[in-house]
C-alpha cells in the first residue's frame, strides 16, 4: 500500500444520514455558537491538503470551534460543509472526521493495535480487516513493535502517535487535532513535532490544528487563523503573521513590540505616547513593530547621539531568556528590551531603575493598519 492510498476516502461520506451536497471539495464553515455570555463566530475555509492552525489565548474559543467541527457542539447559526456535503445535522459518529484529543483518550484496556482498529470497526470493517489496517498504520508510525502494548506502557510520544494513527485509520476527510503536543515534555515534543509534520504533509484531506503554542502553529500549519474573544482577528501564512502582527497577543507570541498610530511620512504619532521614526514612508493608520533585540539601553541619556527614537523608561521587571535578559520597561513608551546578562549587570538593572532606550529607524517596520 502506498502511503497516500490509505488516506484516500472510500465510502465514508456515503454513510452520512441525509447529506446535502453543496459547494466543492474541502472545508467551508461559519461556526456560530452561543453559550451563556460567550459567542463564537468564526469562518474557516480550507482546500484538501491544507493544514490550518487555530491559534489564540485560553478562552478565545479555539476548542469550541473544534468541537463544533466534530459535531460535539451544535451550531446556533452558520453552516458546515465538507467536500460539498452539509454536516450541520449529521451525528458525530457518522461524520468523515478524525479527532486527536489533547490527552489522546486511548482505551486503557486495549492494545495499541486494537486502539487503532477501533475506528475502522466502528465504520463497519470486520475484525480481521480492521486489525490489518491498524497494523499498517502502526508500521507507518514506527510502532510495529508496540502493537500489543497497552497505553499505560507507552511513552508520551508513542501514545501520541497511536492517537494519530487511530484518527487516520478511518480515512477522514477532516482531521482535527486538539493541542496534540501539549502533554509531551520539551525533548519529546521536538521529535514528535517533526514526525507529525511529515504525516500532515502526506495527508490529502483538510487538517485543523488547535493550539496556543506559536511554534507548533508555525511549524505544522500552512495557514494561521488567530482567534480572540470568539472572533478571527488575523489570518494568513505564518511568515506574514509573524512579520505583520495586528494585535498585542500576536505580537507577544512572535516576540515583537507593537504599536498603533498615524503615519505622516517617516514619522508615526502613536495613539498613546510619543512619536517614532521609521524608514517607511506612509500615510494614515499604521502599525509599527520591532524586536526587543533592536532596543539599546543606557544608564544616562546618551550624549552626541542623533537617534530620533530615544525615550526615558523605568524597569518594571526582568526575566531570563537563556543567555539573555528580557527587560520590561514602562513610561510614556512601554516596551520590551533584550540584552546580555553582562550588559544588564553593567547597567545595574533592577525594578524601578531609570534607563534610556533607543531604537534605530532601520530596525523598525511600519505597515498599514
Amino acid at each position: 500500500m502506498k502511503p497516500t492510498d490509505a488516506l484516500r476516502p472510500t465510502g465514508a461520506a456515503t454513510s452520512l444520514s441525509g447529506p446535502t451536497a453543496v459547494g466543492g471539495p474541502g472545508l467551508s464553515a461559519r461556526l456560530v455558537v452561543e453559550r451563556d455570555a460567550f459567542q463564537l463566530d468564526v469562518s474557516l475555509t480550507a482546500a484538501p491538503g491544507d493544514v490550518v492552525a487555530l491559534l489564540g489565548p485560553n478562552g478565545a474559543g479555539k476548542t469550541t470551534a473544534l468541537r463544533a467541527l466534530a459535531g460535539l457542539i451544535p451550531l446556533s447559526e452558520g453552516h458546515l460543509r465538507l467536500d460539498g456535503t452539509s454536516l450541520e445535522h449529521v451525528p458525530p459518529e457518522s461524520r468523515p472526521v478524525g479527532v486527536v484529543f489533547q490527552d489522546y483518550l486511548l482505551f486503557p484496556h486495549l492494545s495499541a493495535l486494537d486502539n487503532v482498529a477501533f475506528g475502522p470497526r466502528c465504520r463497519g470493517a470486520g475484525k480481521t480487516a480492521a486489525r490489518a489496517q491498524a497494523a499498517a498504520w502502526l508500521e507507518r508510525m514506527g510502532l510495529a513493535d508496540h502493537a500489543d502494548t497497552k497505553p499505560r506502557h507507552l511513552s508520551g510520544g508513542q501514545a501520541q502517535r497511536v492517537a494519530v494513527a487511530r484518527a487516520l485509520a478511518t480515512r477522514p476527510r477532516l482531521l482535527l487535532l486538539d493541542e496534540p503536543l501539549a502533554a509531551l515534555d520539551a525533548r519529546t515534543r521536538l521529535e514528535v513535532r517533526a514526525q507529525l509534520r511529515r504525516h500532515l504533509a502526506e495527508f490529502e484531506a483538510v487538517a485543523v490544528l488547535v493550539t496556543h503554542d506559536p511554534l507548533d502553529a508555525m511549524v505544522l500549519a500552512d495557514r494561521l487563523v488567530v482567534v480572540e474573544h470568539g472572533h478571527v482577528v488575523q489570518e494568513g501564512a505564518p511568515s506574514d503573521i509573524a512579520r505583520r502582527p495586528r494585535t498585542d497577543y500576536i505580537a507577544q507570541l512572535v516576540g515583537l513590540n507593537l504599536y498603533r498610530g498615524r503615519a505622516d511620512g517617516h514619522v508615526v504619532r502613536l495613539d498613546a505616547g510619543p512619536s517614532i521614526t521609521t524608514t517607511e514612508d506612509l500615510s494614515g493608520p499604521v502599525f509599527v513593530a520591532f524586536p526587543p533585540s533592536a532596543v539599546t539601553l543606557f544608564g544616562d541619556r546618551p550624549t552626541g547621539a542623533s537617534a530620533r527614537n530615544l525615550w526615558r523608561c523605568e524597569v518594571a521587571g526582568l526575566e531570563s531568556h537563556g543567555d539573555q535578559v528580557r527587560a520590561d520597561l514602562t513610561g510614556r513608551f512601554p516596551l520590551a528590551a533584550d540584552l546580555t546578562t553582562v550588559a544588564a549587570a553593567e547597567l545595574d538593572l533592577h525594578p524601578g531603575a531609570a534607563v534610556w532606550a533607543t531604537v534605530k529607524a532601520t530596525q523598525t517596520h511600519a505597515y498599514p493598519a
